[in-house]
């Protein structure tokens, strides 16, 4: 079957329309790092009589767009319970690293990948790109603050007191014990064991960890 150049244009005319109001609806907000988080931005939007069509870590994503009234509510009402709508896309960018990061990290139980290939991956950007805006907005390299989060994973998984020192070092993706033990006593100062045996409270919320 011929298809007609003028047909071909208008397909691709209304795909790249749609592709535009899509991006539009979406909505960047930032300190977004747990699941109780996505709860409450959820409850927000609820409170302004909206519902979206998802909302994760990072990110909602509407229906339509808001009107500057609606937008400005949502920032106030946000801004109470902790969280900020970002409208800088260069920090967008950065929010949506660290909220895959977390995710990654925090929420599923293999961690038997390589985090160049997920960031590549899930946001259609080359490593090195990537990895420099990280680094001019946060001060610390993508790789520095991956172990940040494995570290406050580990102290998580030792409070609970539920599994060994090497089941922990396998579900996070270390590749020994030693090598685990080395960093995190290189983060927090203490070792594994001395940390589990002393029992005190050092877990830092996720969105402070730099």
């Amino acid at each position: 079957m011929d298809i007609s150049p003028i047909r071909v244009i208008c397909v691709l005319s209304i795909f790249d329309y749609l592709c535009k109001f899509v991006r539009r609806m979406k909505i960047a907000i930032k300190n977004m790092v747990c699941p109780r988080c996505i709860q409450a931005v959820s409850q927000a939007f609820v409170a302004m009589d909206i519902t979206p069509l998802d909302v994760r870590l990072g990110e909602a994503v509407l229906t339509e767009p808001l009107t500057n009234g609606q937008r400005m509510d949502l920032q106030e009402r946000l801004n109470v319970i902790g969280f900020e709508l970002l409208d800088d896309q260069q920090q967008q960018l950065v929010e949506r690293i660290k909220a895959i990061i977390i995710h990654h990290v925090h929420q599923l139980e293999d961690n038997h990948f390589v985090f160049t290939d997920v960031l590549q991956k899930e946001l259609n950007k080359e490593y090195s790109q990537l990895s420099k805006l990280f680094s001019e907005k946060e001060g610390i390299t993508i790789e520095q603050y991956v172990i940040l989060q494995r570290m406050e994973k580990v102290k998580e998984l030792l409070s609970y007191n539920e599994l060994t020192l090497s089941e922990i070092a396998y579900r996070l993706g270390y590749s020994s014990v030693a090598y685990l033990s080395a960093q995190f006593k290189k983060v927090t100062g203490l070792t594994p064991s001395l940390f589990k045996k002393l029992g005190i409270n050092l877990r830092k919320p996720l969105d402070q960890l730099q």
